[in-house]
Formats: C-alpha cells, sequence, structure tokens
C-alpha cells in the first residue's frame, strides 16, 4: 500500500514531531508498505500569515496515494478520501495558549478572525477524517474540550531503544531536548542557584532560535551558576544524546503542559533513570510518578532546587525509582509494529 506521511516542517529547527515522523515512515516501510514523508513549510510569526498557509495546504492535489497519515496543524488539513490522524497537536495558540494569555494572535478583531479560520478549518477536517489518534490522553481531552471530537491514544514509541541501556553514573542530572520557554529550562538554571553546590547540571539540545540560547547563557551567568551547568545547545548526534543519558544520575524535564509523554521521559525510563518534572508538564505525568518513578513537584525553583538535591545522589533510593520507571515503561508495551497495525486498521 502507497502511504503518504504528512508532517509540518520549519527551516532548522528539528524536534521529536520531526523524529516521529521520519520513524512513522521508515517503519511503513519495514512493515512492507511503500511510504514517503512530505514535509510541508509552516511559519507562524506573523500570526496573520497563517490563513495563507492554511489555504496552500488544502490547495494540494494528491494523487497515486492510497492512504494519509497526518501529524499536526496545518499539515493535517490537506485533503485525502482515506486520511488518519494521528493528532500530535493543534494549533495550540487558538486553543489553550489563546485561554492563557500565551498567543502569538493579535489581540484585536483579526485575531479573533484567524482564531475563527483555524477552529473552523479543524473542524472540517477533523469530520472528513476516517480515524483520529492523539499522541496522548492530554492530546485526546484537549481536542474534546475545544472541538467535541472524541479519539483513541496512541502513544508514540521510543526510537532507537536499543541505546538508552543505562549506565553508570558520572553524579550529573541531564536535561534534554529542544531548547525554548515552553520547555522551561531558565526554571533548572533558577532552581540550581538554590541547590547545593554539589549538584551537577547539563543542558543540551538545539536551540529554537540563537536568542534562546544566548538568554541561558547569560541566566547562568547572572544567577552565578555557569561553574555547575554544561550548556551544549546544539544539534546532538542519537549516540551522543543516548551517552548524556546513559551516564546521568537522573534526567529532569519541565515543559509546559506537554503533549505528549516526551521523548525525553521515554529516554530515561528506557535507560532507568528517574525523572524530575512539574505539575503542571502535561502528558509526562503519564510515566513520572512522585517518589515512585521520579519526582513530581511545582514549577518553582525552591521546590525544583529539592528535588535536585535529592536526584543527584547515587543512592538506593534513585537507582530503586529508574529502574522502576523502566519497568513502568515496558509495561506500556508501546512498539512500532503495535503502532503501525493500529494506524492501518
Amino acid at each position: 500500500m502507497k502511504v503518504l506521511v504528512v508532517n509540518n516542517m520549519a527551516p532548522f529547527i528539528w524536534g521529536g514531531a520531526e523524529e516521529l515522523a521520519v520513524h512513522l515512515q521508515k517503519h511503513l516501510i519495514i512493515a512492507g508498505h511503500d511510504a514517503e514523508l512530505l514535509r510541508i513549510p509552516f511559519q507562524w510569526e506573523p500570526a496573520t500569515r497563517i490563513p495563507s498557509q492554511m489555504l496552500m495546504v488544502k490547495a494540494f492535489e494528491l494523487w497515486n496515494v492510497d492512504r494519509v497519515i497526518a501529524l499536526k496543524f496545518p499539515a493535517y488539513l490537506i485533503r485525502h478520501p482515506h486520511k488518519t490522524l494521528w493528532l500530535l497537536h493543534q494549533y495550540r495558540q487558538a486553543y489553550d495558549l489563546f485561554d492563557a494569555g500565551q498567543t502569538n494572535l493579535p489581540e484585536d478583531q483579526a485575531g479573533q478572525a484567524i482564531q475563527q479560520l483555524i477552529k473552523q478549518a479543524d473542524g472540517e477536517t477533523f469530520r472528513e477524517s476516517r480515524r483520529i489518534f492523539t499522541n496522548s490522553e492530554v492530546t485526546r481531552q484537549r481536542l474534546a474540550h475545544y472541538n467535541g471530537f472524541d479519539a483513541e491514544v496512541l502513544l508514540p514509541p521510543l526510537n532507537d531503544p536499543e541505546q538508552f541501556s543505562g549506565a553508570t553514573s558520572e553524579g550529573y542530572i541531564f536535561a534534554g531536548g529542544r531548547i525554548n520557554e515552553m520547555k522551561r529550562q531558565y526554571l533548572l538554571l533558577e532552581a540550581l542557584a538554590l541547590a547545593p553546590r554539589n549538584v551537577r547540571l547539563v543542558i543540551a539540545g538545539p536551540p529554537d532560535a540563537p536568542e534562546d540560547a544566548s538568554r541561558l547563557r547569560k541566566l547562568a551567568e547572572s544567577l552565578g551558576v555557569a561553574d555547575r551547568v554544561k550548556l551544549d545547545l546544539r544539534f546532538l548526534a542519537r549516540s551522543e544524546l543516548a551517552e548524556y543519558v546513559n551516564r546521568a544520575t537522573s534526567c529532569a524535564y519541565l515543559p509546559y503542559n506537554e503533549d505528549s509523554l516526551g521523548y525525553v521521559a521515554m529516554e530515561a525510563a528506557a535507560a532507568a533513570k528517574p525523572v524530575i518534572t512539574t505539575c503542571d508538564s502535561g502528558g509526562v505525568l503519564g510515566l513520572v510518578l512522585h517518589r515512585q518513578t521520579g519526582w513530581v513537584v511545582s514549577p518553582e525553583p525552591q521546590a525544583l532546587a529539592e528535588a535536585l538535591a535529592q536526584a543527584s545522589t547515587n543512592t538506593t533510593f534513585v537507582r530503586e525509582l529508574g529502574v522502576a520507571a523502566r519497568e513502568r515503561w515496558l509495561r506500556m508495551g508501546i512498539t512500532w509494529p503495535n503502532t503501525i497495525a493500529r494506524l492501518m486498521l
């Protein structure tokens, strides 16, 4: 069967959604399908250009394709008679982030018009889709709340799980992933300033923009923690990322209302490393349980500092949390063969 995976792309930005799309194509081919990946450019700034980009996607005419699996807005607006959505997230600035005052839409009638246009287009594409899956319970609930559509939760598998086998701790806490304000690496630096001097931190991953990197570096200097944190702010090879995870004592991941379990938490659990996260981090909480597989604390520097202090010591308790995290992850039974089978029903 000829299957087209459709996703967005922003030049020189690479994260979990991009990894998932590439591996989805790869495992469709392994399962015996003829699969290709279509990456549609999407620029969310300025927001006034979003309607024209939506129209561009809707205007695409597909041929020689048996099925489409679409992942994100506005890529999922593409038309096809047999389209399945694996919804990673909608344009949240028109939904929950709009309600939270964190939208990039203009605060005027033009912004309201764009919001309504997005909601209308979403409703149309949800109705015409054969099946809708979401990448987490958080995304499913958001879809039901704002759009009135139900969906099945289909959690993404971990890519290259064999690389995350764990290793002897080298005494640092690792925070991986894309660098931006929504991932809140700045909170870790603020917490580090309040934590004992023996706590060491490694923050590594690609910044969404040069400003994201410079803000972290300046903050580390101003807080006086530059000598206790390694900022490796670049795109890491898979082997480099795995080495950081495997050699960590614990990992930290503090996104705001994450849609999914998060690759960072999944990789840590596979390597038997407990994870520090926050009570407002969303889908990550499906894997991280307080003092069972990690630490779940309030998104405040002092609470995080206390968690950092506990998580940085290679004690029996910390190692037990890591083992429990791996066991919880394995019990979920999330594999690519099972995922492809459900998507292709």
